[in-house]
Parts: structure tokens; sequence; C-alpha cells
């Protein structure tokens, strides 16, 4: 049988996750999303989605202790982000300096620790590469900062609010985990060979790179700076329904209801309204720009899609666009490296057939 792009064929079984476009559900370990985020810190999705059940106490104590421990960079990765060119792309820069882990020492480490210190370590060469691109000096990680707000410390140099620290973590706890995505695949194909973790995160940072995945969300950034104010929303959105342009964070891929995660994010813009303008415009803009899209393309069901408040989230806390596919990274390694541990439990090497078209 041949299925261009692989479209749905099922390669894999899996525990980690799933996805149903046609009901708008996403499960991480057989619990709704909503469920298994609710009070939780990026830490503790982080171990719910590695290992299958929530963290103890002690448990979680000892992975924010590794967490932290993995924060320092190696010598020879930092002085390897020196050497790298400057204009080239934080996500060239992150697949060079994780491959830089795939040493003796890093590859006998038990492959749940390496997990741990891949995902500790990518917000940090995030925040590295993105100083010296601006020509400005590193600014160390702080151990009684949690993941989350250390990784904002590391990027503006200053201590995050609460609400900025709420919004981001409750984006990164969304986009940890999403089926059997184009970055996930390459990850499991590569670990399946027999080759080690690191690889299997530098073929899915090279996978993610491409804009039809990783795809920054900067036209929503467009859109509602073009808005600015509550007041203009509708003449805008009408102009650009009249001119035929498509409304950017509405309609998805895969969901044909709302977008499970866009659910959660705006019930967290909401519960932060007042917090930031930027969060409080998105929430508005949002219900305005559906009531339009129902009255004038009727029986199309665009909902909003998790891009549309993500925008809002990263210009609230003034994330430069160049930022957005690597923080998107730094949640989705989670993932990536709960499926390549669970690949390594029960493995086959991938090797689907090709049709010969030619003469």
């Amino acid at each position: 049988m041949f299925q261009k792009g692989l479209k749905g064929v099922t390669a894999v079984q899996t525990k980690i996750a799933s996805v149903d476009g046609e009901k708008g559900e996403l499960r991480y370990r057989g619990k709704e999303v909503d469920e298994a985020i609710q009070g939780k810190s990026f830490e503790e999705v982080a171990y719910f989605l590695w290992h299958g059940h929530n963290a103890s106490e002690q448990e979680l104590k000892e992975l924010k202790s590794q967490l932290h421990k993995h924060r320092q960079i190696p010598v020879h990765i930092s002085e390897t982000a020196k050497l790298l060119p400057r204009e080239a792309s934080l996500m060239d820069g992150l697949r060079t300096l994780i491959s830089a882990y795939s040493h003796d020492d890093f590859t006998r480490l038990p492959i749940e620790e390496q997990a741990i210190a891949l995902t500790a370590a990518f917000p940090v060469l995030t925040a590295l590469l993105f100083r010296l691109k601006l020509k400005e000096d590193f600014i160390e990680p702080r151990s009684d900062l949690s993941h989350t707000a250390n990784y904002l410390w590391m990027i503006n140099g200053k201590l995050p609010t609460e609400a900025q620290t709420e919004a981001l973590e409750t984006y990164l706890k969304l986009t940890m985990e999403h089926g059997m995505n184009a970055s996930t695949f390459a990850a499991r194909v590569t670990i399946s060979t027999e080759s080690d973790l690191t690889s299997a995160i530098t073929s899915a940072i090279g996978t993610m790179k491409g804009p039809l995945h990783g795809g920054a969300p900067s036209g929503v950034i467009d859109l509602l700076e073009e808005i600015n104010v509550p007041e203009q929303i509708e003449s805008i959105i009408l102009k650009k329904l009249e001119n035929g342009e498509k409304i950017m964070g509405f309609g998805h891929r895969i969901y044909r209801t709302e977008d499970p995660r866009s659910i959660i994010l705006r019930e967290k813009c909401l519960a932060l309204q007042g917090a930031d303008p930027w969060l409080d415009l998105a929430v508005a803009a949002e219900k305005e720009i559906i009531r339009l899209l129902n009255q004038h393309k009727p029986g199309r069901a665009l909902y909003t899609n998790v891009e549309f408040y993500a925008a809002a989230i990263m210009r609230s806390i003034a994330m430069a666009p160049i930022l957005f596919t690597p923080t998107f990274s730094a949640a989705r390694i989670v993932g990536w490296t709960a499926h390549a541990m669970e690949q390594q439990q029960d493995n086959v090497i991938f090797r689907p057939q090709s049709e010969y078209i030619g003469v």
C-alpha cells in the first residue's frame, strides 16, 4: 500500500499521548490534557510523561535537583557556541550544541538522566545563543528559580512576573507532547537504529526547524499588533475577510473542533485578565473574530488554534520572534525523549518500502 507522507498509516503503538482531531481531544498518558497539567508544574508534567505516573514528593525533589545540576553547560559546549556564525539561526545552533553531548561520559549515563540533562540544557543553550546573537553577556542560570522562570531570567536578565511565568508555563506544558508529529517520528526513527539519545534529539530539532512543522506564530502577532486596541477588531477583520485574506490563528490541520490546548490557554488568559494588556486584547479579539467568521463563512467551523494564544503569550512577555520555535522545542523535547525511551523498550528499526516509478 502506498500512502504519500504516510498520512493515516499507523507505525507506532504508544502509551504516551493520543490526539483525536474529530473530538478535539489531547490526552497525556490517558488523561485529558487539562486534567494532566492542572495544578502541576513543568517539572511535574515532564515526570508524568516520562514515567507514566505522578512524582512523589521525593521523586520530584530528585528531578528538580537533576534539572538544576544540568543547567550548568559543559565548557566544550559553551566554547563551541562562541565559534558558531552569528548569522546562523538559533535552531541551527541548538542542533549543533545538542549534538556535542554525544560523548562517552554522557552516553554512559542512564537514558532517563540523559533525557533530564537535555531538557534542562535546552533553554539554557537557547538563552546562550540568543545573548551571543545580541552581542550581550551570558546570564548565569539561577538554582532558586523554576524551569520556566529561569528560562525567562536568562533571556531577559530580569525576574519575570508571576503572570508571565504562569502564562508561558501553561503553554510549555500544553506543547510538550502531541502524538506522532514529524519531529517525534524523526526522533523515533533515529533511536530505532540503536543510535544514541542525543542523535535522536538532533534529528528532531532538524525536523522542527522546518516551517511546515515548527513555524512561529508571528502572523498572529502581526495581526494583534495591527488591531492594537479592541475598538479596531471589527473593522480590521472585516477588511481582511472582504479581501479574502487568511485570519491567522484560526483553523488546524488535525482538529475539526476547538483545539483543546487553545481552550486551556484562553482560560489562563482570562484568569490573568488585567495582568497584561496583550492577553486582554487576545481574549477580546478571539471572541469578535469567531463571531465574524461564523457570520461571513458559515459552515466552515473555524476555531482558534494553539498558535493564537501562544502568540499573545509570547507578545506579552516581549519574547523576540527568533525565540518562538526554540521555545516550542524546549517544551517538545520532553515528548521527544519520552518517545525515544519508549522506542528502546520494544524496538524494531523503521524500514518502510518505496515504490519505484521511474522509467
